[in-house]
């Protein structure tokens, strides 16, 4: 994706040419990420099969990456009928050398990475009081630590694209979230990490990308751990009226486009985030009412 040569506007700063080919032709984005290596964790489902499929309609090749072989398996074919490029590859994202094995796979097959998103995540809902810490390092092991090794065996061939690394993060990435102490803290490590990436790489014209999703329809909490470690089958919330993953997939790859830093998803999500930075107080205040607003334990 050698792409982002970049000029000096006084007027407008930075610029990068493609973008301003993609203001004046916006029909050529749909042509951005033709044949394009692209390896989604967590594509088995939710907001990552969202994401594979939408990259898959734009023309690049898919690398699916997740513990369901099965559910890969089935998402790759219904791509490559679809006219589409995919590859399924079973990964655990909790070992680093199924990590690395993933990277080589990619790279072996099609010659480069040109785009990693991480995507892999779990949940909880319980009280850290009740919680084993068996249950916390889970979700570490996958949401954080998952991150920090597809990402350390992808940096080097993205960096000779010029390409991009992204992290599904979550609102509660930025602010607390109770009942939620494990999930928080591994995506507010993986804003850490890759934030300070970027700025690591930023003469290397890496693109780090952190997107915050608000509520989001998907089986995420129908998965998330009870106190017990065991998923807990049903979801607290109205699925049907939160922000369905294929509108999550559109913002993450025209995010991509147009190489945006963080991208804050549904108005409460931008909301909460705006108050939480201004006045903490009163969105401590907001964040726990909602919460005893839910169905169950641990509330």
């Amino acid at each position: 994706m050698k792409l982002s040569i970049s000029t000096y506007n006084f007027d407008k700063g930075w610029e990068f040419p493609y973008l301003r080919v993609l203001r004046e032709h916006p029909e050529d984005e749909q042509e951005f990420f033709q044949n394009l290596v692209v390896v989604v964790t967590g594509a088995s489902s939710g907001i990552g099969k969202a994401i594979a499929r939408e990259f898959a309609e734009r023309k690049a090749i898919v690398v699916l990456a997740s513990r369901n072989e099965s559910a890969l398996r089935t998402l790759a074919s219904e791509i490559i009928n679809n006219g589409g490029k995919a590859m399924a590859f079973p990964t655990d994202v909790t070992d680093e050398e199924q990590c690395k094995s993933l990277v080589e796979g990619s790279v072996n097959s099609f010659g480069k990475i040109d785009i990693l998103v991480n995507n892999a995540g779990i949940s909880m809902r319980a009280n850290f009081l009740d919680v084993g810490l068996d249950v916390l390092m889970k979700i570490m092991n996958t949401n954080f630590w998952g991150t920090v090794y597809c990402t350390k065996f992808a940096l080097p061939h993205i960096l000779k694209q010029k390409g991009s690394v992204v992290g599904i993060s979550s609102i509660c990435g930025i602010t607390p979230l109770p009942g939620r102490t494990g999930y928080a803290a591994s995506k507010h490590a993986m804003n850490g990490f890759l934030d300070s990436l970027r700025l690591e790489n930023n003469s290397d014209d890496l693109h780090v990308m952190l997107v915050h999703p608000g509520f989001t329809s998907s089986n995420i909490r129908n998965v998330a751990l009870n106190s017990m470690g065991q998923p807990q089958i049903e979801s607290p919330l109205e699925e049907e009226k939160l922000m369905p993953a294929e509108r999550v997939a559109k913002e993450v790859v025209s995010g991509i486009v147009y190489r945006k830093k963080n991208i804050t998803l549904t108005t409460e999500g931008r909301l909460i985030t705006w108050i939480y930075r201004h006045m903490p107080n009163l969105a401590d205040r907001l964040i726990s009412g909602e919460m005893k607003k839910e169905n169950g334990p641990p509330f």
